[in-house]
């Protein structure tokens, strides 16, 4: 299959899971797709839950699901009705027994939205599902998938971090998708990451050959984070973005790191997102005495979570592993100090641009930021390099570019592979 160079591409893009406020994927799904509009391609969405509020001049079908990890609604009794669909039931019935099937549902739904719309696309472009649906639609169209980061880390730490036995199987059960996600991934002639880093340890772990892997780092939404200057910044005051409980995120050493801190100087930690109820990091809060020094937002609209960004002394990135970052790129927008691990892909999006400590190690973050806390001259310094870094190397468009050259390889290599 050959395409001229220069038409624009009838664009399909899946996301099983689509949330555009929080968590990677949903932000690549509203970013990316609106850079490819403004270059001129066709893009269309099959999305699965919550609503991706995508701009209006880029369609979204969302087929019917029983949407069980609703907050509002969690873990429902669907009808007998509902149930009566073949899709559903298996869908109900993974997440009865503690597994995750959104991506395989997810898949099969989107495979039957497509069978009669062939014709309407040149490139299908699968966002993290890899559900078994994707082995028939790329023989139906050329199909490229983008895999942030190899969720086998994911599963590792969160397998590591479960305090009894029935906890690491629950862990285990939960991540029973990977073993399709691995299947399906080596089928793919063409995978899209978003670093150096995710693209070894996808395949290393994945067990796929590194020439498959085309790296494409993610932009930074520059319009929605940049400096407020006029806002002065609160002294001993840090900022963390952290959307849920999960060890992956090391919340936990920060919290750690936050208590020492205090012991010589009156910091304060603003948490962005919420904290699950009886969780570990409220367990953890309780028991470092440290809850006067800790404040949770909750979801907040982008243009407060800028002006958070103003106040903050200095950005902190705790993560035990990161396939790109998204917010250590987004604080560097809005030059804002940065603290980072060096956990997975970190290092590649901050460069010299911010101080770089090891995953996993609260004595490291704490001396960190005693750093900033102490060089107010260093960390504005540090704030001008991270703004200057992500204007120069990563912006949407630039991804979008990027995207597009891949799907073009594919389109030409269909039906080889």
């Amino acid at each position: 299959m050959t395409l001229e160079a220069s038409r624009p591409l009838k664009i399909c893009l899946l996301s099983y899971r689509c949330n555009p406020h929080c968590g990677g994927q949903g932000v690549y799904l509203k970013n990316l797709s609106r850079a490819l509009k403004d270059l001129g391609h066709l893009v269309e969405v099959i999305a699965g839950p919550p609503e991706p509020n995508l701009d209006n001049d880029i369609p979204v079908y969302q087929p019917p699901s029983l949407d069980l990890y609703n907050p509002d609604n969690l873990f429902r009794m669907p009808s007998l009705k509902e149930l009566s669909q073949p899709i559903n039931l298996i869908e109900w019935l993974g997440v009865s027994t503690m597994g995750f099937p959104e991506p395989f549902t997810f898949g099969l739904r989107a495979r039957q939205f497509l069978r009669n719309k062939l014709h309407k696309y040149d490139i299908v472009h699968d966002n993290q599902g890899l559900s078994y649906a994707l082995m028939t639609i790329k023989d139906w169209l050329p199909t490229i998938a983008t895999i942030h980061h190899p969720i086998t880390v994911d599963r590792k730490i969160a397998v590591r971090s479960a305090p009894t036995i029935w906890e690491k199987m629950k862990q285990w059960r939960w991540y029973s998708f990977i073993g399709m996600q691995k299947r399906v991934a080596r089928k793919l002639s063409h995978i899209i990451t978003v670093s150096k880093t995710s693209s070894r340890d996808i395949s290393r772990d994945f067990n796929i050959s590194p020439d498959r892997f085309r790296i494409i780092p993610n932009g930074i939404s520059t319009d929605q984070f940049y400096p407020i200057p006029e806002i002065p910044r609160k002294k001993d005051r840090l900022i963390v973005t952290n959307s849920a409980d999960m060890p992956l995120k090391g919340l936990y050493y920060l919290l750690r790191a936050v208590s020492k801190v205090a012991q010589t100087h009156p910091v304060k930690l603003t948490v962005v997102g919420a904290p699950k109820k009886n969780g570990y990091s409220q367990r953890l809060i309780q028991k470092l005495g440290i809850g006067n020094l800790i404040t949770f937002t909750g979801r907040i609209a982008n243009e407060q979570f800028v002006r958070e960004y103003a106040k903050a002394t200095a950005a902190v990135v705790p993560s035990v592993y990161e396939g790109f970052g998204l917010p250590v790129g987004e604080a560097m927008a809005c030059a804002v100090p940065v603290i980072s691990t060096t956990g997975g892909a970190l290092p590649e999006v901050v460069g010299d641009a911010g101080i770089l400590v090891p995953p996993a190690d609260h004595h490291a973050l704490a001396s960190a930021i005693l750093t900033i806390l102490e060089n107010p001259q260093q960390a504005q310094k540090l704030g001008r390099a991270g703004y200057r870094r992500v204007h120069q190397h990563f912006t949407w468009l630039k991804a979008a570019e990027k995207t597009i050259a891949t799907y073009r390889e594919a389109i030409c290599d269909h039906g080889r592979f």
